[in-house]
């Protein structure tokens, strides 16, 4: 069998499969009351995750060493862990909003590792000394995989700002995944979701609150309006907000929901392979860490996603504010993975990757 026919063919296909899938789970989207639509997406990626996982073997095979030495090589690896973590949070959510948000993502790199990158920077080549370890496996497929988790959940934070269209939405208890929730709005474009299992606390108009009580000079007692103390809600509201609907509530739950979980299952992968890296580093260069581009980056992304998960966690942060940090934090992971290689010479670079 010609392996390297095989993975010209494996390439392709992923990139038709992953594009038709993403229309799919668009069309799905747009037009809710047609069946089975989710279900032909989750098929999609999972056919396309198979014919990435085939390609990297046949790579592997060929090649005769694991496939993460080139930029085609990686590019498809982290498809491949998106299409693979894409799956598991859609599991978890049953949202089709995981495929509209994911799709587009992973048919993108697959396209541009397929269809854009010249033919010599496709083809298997020895590995180059700094290489030639058992840590490639080690540091480089977790450090692969914990972009992944993080663009996944990064991806789904931006989802969540979509469907909330930017609102300061409060969420409680959505990182346990929880009891259902209603909203509550207080006249100013800020809504509260609550258990259904708990009241809402009527909300008193402003206009309605009462000074105490004060006597008069014959004895009786008056009471002060603070009518003109305190301003009416419509008076501070610069813009009256469209509440948002049931639906686009239960939907932003589920969505900062998930994308917490999986911003939690990226981050440890990112802690493992830096400290892996830094052992290796040590090894190949005599040194745990050189502030080369590569690693600083990493660091800055490990940063931005340890201030993420401890405002969550301390901080009690839901909704809005931790979706802007986590949306922040899928730009910075694209700097880390391949801005840094393409605009930057460091330790790591070798060709266009590492």
């Amino acid at each position: 069998m010609d392996l390297v026919a095989l993975q010209n063919g494996l390439d392709n296909i992923s990139f038709a499969v992953l594009f038709v899938t993403m229309l799919i789970y668009w069309g799905g989207a747009a037009f809710p009351e047609i069946p089975y639509l989710p279900a032909i997406g989750t098929a999609g990626m999972a056919s396309a995750n198979l014919g990435i996982a085939a390609l990297l073997l046949a790579r592997w095979i060929e090649a005769g060493y694991f496939p993460l030495s080139n930029l085609y090589e990686s590019l498809f690896f982290l498809a491949w862990g998106i299409t693979a973590v894409h799956l598991i949070a859609e599991n978890m959510s049953r949202s089709r909003l995981v495929g509209v948000a994911t799709g587009p993502v992973a048919m993108g790199i697959t396209a541009f590792a397929a269809l854009t990158l010249p033919s010599e920077m496709q083809s298997a080549a020895p590995l180059v000394p700094a290489l030639k370890s058992n840590w490639l496996m080690m540091h480089v497929s977790v450090m692969m995989l914990s972009y992944a988790a993080l663009m996944v959940g990064s991806l789904l934070a931006i989802a969540f700002l979509v469907v909330t269209r930017g609102q300061n939405v409060e969420l409680q208890g959505s990182s346990t995944g929880t009891g259902g929730y209603r909203h509550e709005s207080n006249g100013s474009g800020h809504y509260q979701l609550q258990r259904n299992s708990e009241p809402l606390e009527p909300v008193q108009p402003l206009s309605h609150l009462q000074a105490p009580s004060l006597a008069d000079n014959n004895g009786g007692v008056k009471t002060a309006v603070l009518d003109r103390v305190v301003a009416e809600p419509a008076e501070i509201a610069t813009e009256p907000v469209a509440p948002l609907s049931p639906l686009r509530l239960s939907i932003a739950e589920t969505l900062d929901n998930i994308s917490y979980r999986t911003i939690g299952l990226g981050f440890p992968l990112l802690t493992i392979g830096i400290i892996a890296g830094a052992v290796w580093a040590n090894e190949a260069w005599g040194s745990y860490w050189s502030w080369d581009p590569k690693e600083t980056w990493a660091l800055i992304t490990w940063l931005v996603f340890a201030a993420y998960l401890h405002a969550r966690i301390t901080k009690g942060w839901q909704g809005r504010k931790p979706a802007i940090l986590a949306a922040t934090g899928f730009a910075v992971v694209w700097i880390c993975y391949l801005g840094v290689n393409l605009l930057g010479k460091g330790l790591h670079s070798y060709g266009w990757f590492f």
